[in-house]
């Protein structure tokens, strides 16, 4: 089975610096360094570095920062015949660091705000799950996952960055993945996350996956509650923690893994990449989690919430 991720492609710009700048200020931080991003491309590249096979349906442009957006999707195999070059500035997120972890992200979306329906697969038979995030026009992203769903794949929508919502676009959804700002926003009036969770499963997604950063995640489905801990960390960089959830969480899906063992894989995968800077160069391999899910101890894994299934199903 495939993985299709229909999303955006950048070249980060980061500095780290010593806090995030207030409005006005002007904060002196250390060199640039220029990397592969994007959402889209991010959460492919965790999904391939996880084991699953990933295409990409995206765009750039024809100019320098191509070489630099493209780097980790190639470096990780994923399949860029659904890519497309167009007359627009391939796409740019402006990144500050805090010493914390903590970062600010601004996004100058060039040949990703150019994509249409157009450019989207016209065969969605060879795929299994489908992967959208919100970096595209919303008429695209409605479009594939309505295509995808006619088709009967699976649809993971990560609704960041958050839009207003969308009825057309949640009634394709198979599963939602938000953080708490994210669910705030489509699931107005307060309440405790759970109950908010359940608000949105009646706009049609199966399954809703809150991320809650060092708290671990929850997911709600018609039946069950996973309550999913943290992986304790010291966090070096937060920028690609949520896209490895997400890409590992579809690479564990579409290789079969029951949702709990899926749940469990992906936030380790994510709290290891809080431990190193960058988005894609942070990600871990399928070696790496493995590894890291093998050496934690019976009580540990049981205090996490990462029982044994994660091993024998992750």
């Amino acid at each position: 089975m495939t993985l299709l991720v229909v999303g955006s492609v950048n070249a980060d710009l980061t500095v780290r610096a010593p806090h995030i700048p207030a409005p006005g200020e002007t904060v002196l931080g250390g060199d640039v360094r220029v990397s592969p991003g994007g959402k889209g491309a991010n959460q492919a590249v965790a999904a391939a570095l996880a084991g699953a096979r990933v295409a990409l349906c995206g765009a750039v442009g024809a100019d320098p920062f191509q070489e630099a957006a493209l780097r980790g999707l190639t470096r990780a195999g994923v399949d860029l015949g659904g890519l497309h070059t167009l007359d627009a500035p391939t796409g740019l997120a402006l990144i500050t660091v805090a010493q914390g972890g903590e970062n600010a992200i601004t996004v100058a979306s060039g040949a990703n705000a150019r994509m249409t329906p157009e450019h989207l697969p016209t065969d969605f038979a060879p795929f299994s799950h489908l992967l959208l995030q919100g970096e595209l026009p919303v008429g695209v992203t409605r479009e594939a996952a309505r295509r995808a769903r006619a088709a009967g794949l699976t649809v993971l929508l990560n609704a960041a960055p958050v839009q207003a919502p969308d009825p057309e676009l949640l009634a394709q959804v198979t599963h939602l993945l938000v953080n708490e700002p994210e669910l705030a926003a489509l699931a107005p009036g307060g309440g405790e996350v759970e109950a908010q969770a359940r608000a949105l499963l009646a706009s049609g997604p199966h399954a809703v996956t809150v991320t809650l950063g060092a708290r671990g995640s929850l997911t709600v489905t018609g039946a069950e509650t996973y309550p999913l801990a943290a992986l304790p960390v010291i966090p070096v960089d937060t920028t690609g923690a949520g896209d490895t959830f997400a890409g590992v969480l579809a690479a564990e899906l579409v290789a079969g893994s029951p949702l709990p063992g899926a749940l469990r894989t992906a936030g380790v995968a994510a709290s290891l990449a809080c431990t190193r800077p960058g988005a894609q160069d942070a990600m871990p391999t399928r070696e790496e989690i493995d590894n890291l899910i093998g050496g934690l101890s019976d009580d540990n894994l049981r205090r996490l919430g990462l029982s044994k299934v994660v091993r024998e199903d992750g």
